[in-house]
């Protein structure tokens, strides 16, 4: 009786301290029109980019990457076309020394035509040229007309026919202690853009998962910063398929004026107007940049309220990256 006794206060005890600590952190440094909850204001837990996920994220560039080095094949040649950590390869091409490292990339292309939000296909042909990061090899011989180098690091198979790229050393994102994620910050940031795809074509990313969006150093953006992805409901609405919900006729069979939405494309009823342009927009994660180039920034989603998608808006948030 008495350890029952002595688990129910502590348990009652653990309750009340998250209670305060929950407390503590919705009213601290509250922003004006605010009186922040757990569901508007959550702290999210930071992910922390790891070596893989920053030497094996890949990139978006404006301009395609010289192609002139490049994978001829591998010890096994041609019965193997597949090459992991720790294979020999052969390197054809001009400028190899023996110690010298080369990143292995690779020029994608996406197999499926459909796109994943309207006018896709437009804006990453504004945006350059996807490229995987495939691993990185050190050159260990060049006696022969075909350099021969190993394989030291694979984020995927390297196979014949990959390019070569000077290695650089890439800095690393220092860890993020947890904070606040404002849910419907009203936007106001400088540095805005879009996500133009998820990393392997995806266009439902998470936590963990990498992004490239359409704005780079050109535009003050550095490794380390901190951008929010946004989404607001008129999108929904221009959505094939997700804009099917807001034609039920019917949400609830006793409400006597039914209400409507401000599209011509829905029809009209005697009851209120929900206009989808007045509802805030809401912030579906927090992405870390990895990577740059000039005009691009590569991310990698470190806290998700929702499904991020390809297509959403992103802006540089301030609050973090002041931290």
């Amino acid at each position: 009786m008495k350890k029952t006794g002595l688990l129910v206060l502590l348990v009652a005890t653990a309750a009340w301290a998250q209670s305060a600590s929950d407390t503590t952190v919705a009213s601290s440094a509250n922003p004006a029109g605010t009186a922040p909850t757990t569901a508007s204001f959550p702290v999210q837990g930071v992910q922390t980019p790891t070596y893989a996920d920053v030497y094996c994220a890949g990139f978006i560039n404006r301009q395609t990457l010289p192609d002139a080095n490049f994978v001829a094949g591998g010890l096994d040649t041609p019965f193997t076309t597949k090459f992991v950590k720790g294979d020999i390869v052969y390197m054809q091409g001009t400028g190899y020394t023996p110690g010298a490292e080369y990143s292995i990339v690779r020029a994608l292309r996406d197999v499926n035509e459909y796109e994943m939000y309207p006018g896709q296909k437009k804006l990453l042909k504004e945006t350059g040229q996807p490229y995987m990061e495939v691993g990185r090899i050190r050159v260990v011989d060049t006696r022969s007309k075909a350099a021969v180098a190993q394989i030291e690091y694979s984020c995927d198979p390297v196979n014949p026919g990959d390019t070569a790229i000077p290695f650089a050393e890439k800095p690393m994102v220092a860890f993020h202690a947890p904070l606040r994620f404002d849910r419907f910050l009203p936007t106001g940031s400088k540095v805005s853009g879009r996500i133009v795809m998820g990393k392997d074509f995806d266009s439902v990313v998470g936590t963990g998962q990498k992004v490239y969006i359409n704005v780079g150093t050109n535009q003050g953006v550095k490794v380390g910063d901190y951008f929010r992805a946004t989404r607001n409901y008129s999108e929904t609405l221009r959505d094939p398929v997700d804009s099917l919900s807001f034609k039920a006729a019917i949400s609830e069979d006793t409400q006597k004026k039914q209400p409507s939405v401000d599209s011509n494309m829905f029809t009209r009823t005697n009851g209120p107007v929900l206009h989808m342009r007045d509802l805030p927009r809401r912030a579906v994660g927090e992405i870390v940049i990895i990577g740059t180039t000039p005009t691009t920034a590569t991310g990698m989603i470190v806290f998700a309220m929702e499904d991020v998608h390809a297509g959403d808006s992103v802006e540089l948030d301030e609050s973090q990256t002041a931290q």
